[in-house]
C-alpha cells in the first residue's frame, strides 16, 4: 500500500514506472494511490479518470485504497479539508475504478465536527455506489486525531467510535468486510470492535506516519494480534489484500 500527498512533480510515467519495477521485483499486489491522488495525475496530464487508470492498471495497480473520504458531504470537507478534491469527485474516482474492474476500500473519518446526519449521509452514498459497483471489499471507520493539527477539538470517545462502526455494520449490509481501527483506537478497544460488526483489524503496519504524525503511535506484532483475536473468541487467520485466507493460526501456535 503506498499513498501519499500530492507532489505536482510526479506524473503519470513516474507512477507506471514505479509499479511496473514493483511487479518485476516482487509477486504482490499493489494496493495504492487515494481518489486525491488518482484526481491529481489525471488533471496534471489532461488525461480522464478512465484513461489514467487504465494505464495505471496495466502498469501494475491492483486496488485502491478508501483514503480522503472523510466525511462526504461537502459542507464538512470545504471546513476541514478545502484543497481536496469534493464528495461527488471521490465516489467518481471509485465508480471509474470499479468499473474497469479496479477493487477498492472505503473510509469514514469521524470526529470532525460532522452531525450525526451527515455521518448516516456518508454511509449511503457508500452503500448507493456499492449497490451499482460491487467494487468495495471493505469499509473502515477512523477517528480524526487532533494533537499536532491545525483543527484541534476533541477525539472521538472509544463508545463513540463503537456504536457508529455497529451501525456502520448494520447499514453496509452490501459490503462484505468491516475493519475495526487498532491504529486509532488502541488494542483493547481494536479487540471489542470483534464483537461491534468488524471481522477484520487490517494489518499490522509496517510503517505509518499519518497517524503517528498526529501524536498516536500504537504498535502491533503478529503474535500480540493472534493473542488478541483468539481472546475475543475468534479464530485467527491472516488475509491478503483481495481477502483470501493465506493461514489460519492453530490453538497453542
Amino acid at each position: 500500500m503506498l499513498q501519499g500527498g500530492l507532489n505536482p512533480a510526479l506524473g503519470l510515467d513516474y507512477f507506471t514506472g514505479l509499479f511496473h519495477g514493483i511487479k518485476e521485483r516482487f509477486h504482490i499486489t499493489v494496493h495504492s494511490l487515494s481518489p486525491a491522488e488518482i484526481d491529481a495525475i489525471a488533471r496534471r496530464e489532461g488525461l480522464s479518470l478512465s484513461q489514467t487508470l487504465t494505464r495505471l492498471q496495466a502498469a501494475g495497480l491492483d486496488s485502491l485504497p478508501g483514503g480522503g473520504a472523510e466525511i462526504l458531504e461537502d459542507a464538512v470537507r470545504l471546513r476541514v479539508s478545502p484543497r481536496k478534491i469534493s464528495a461527488s469527485r471521490w465516489l467518481e474516482v471509485m465508480r471509474t475504478a470499479h468499473q474497469l474492474g479496479i477493487a477498492s476500500t472505503a473510509t469514514m473519518v469521524i470526529g470532525l465536527g460532522e452531525s450525526l446526519t451527515q455521518r448516516v449521509e456518508h454511509l449511503r452514498k457508500i452503500r448507493e455506489l456499492q449497490d451499482e459497483t460491487g467494487g468495495f471489499r471493505a469499509f473502515i471507520i477512523w477517528s480524526f486525531q487532533p494533537v499536532n493539527t491545525a483543527l484541534g477539538g476533541e477525539k472521538a470517545s472509544a463508545w463513540e467510535y463503537l456504536r457508529t462502526l455497529a451501525m456502520a455494520r448494520l447499514f453496509l449490509d452490501n459490503i462484505p468486510h468491516i475493519q475495526g481501527s487498532w491504529l486509532t483506537q488502541g488494542q483493547q478497544t481494536g479487540q471489542i470492535t470483534l464483537a461491534f460488526g468488524a471481522n477484520d483489524l487490517g494489518s499490522i503496519m509496517l510503517e505509518e506516519n499519518v497517524v503517528r504524525a498526529a501524536g498516536v503511535a500504537y504498535e502491533m506484532s503478529v503474535a500480540a494480534m493472534v493473542r488478541m483475536i483468539r481472546a475475543a473468541g475468534k479464530i485467527p487467520a491472516e488475509r491478503d489484500t483481495c481477502y483470501r485466507i493465506i493461514r489460519c493460526f492453530e490453538e497453542g501456535k
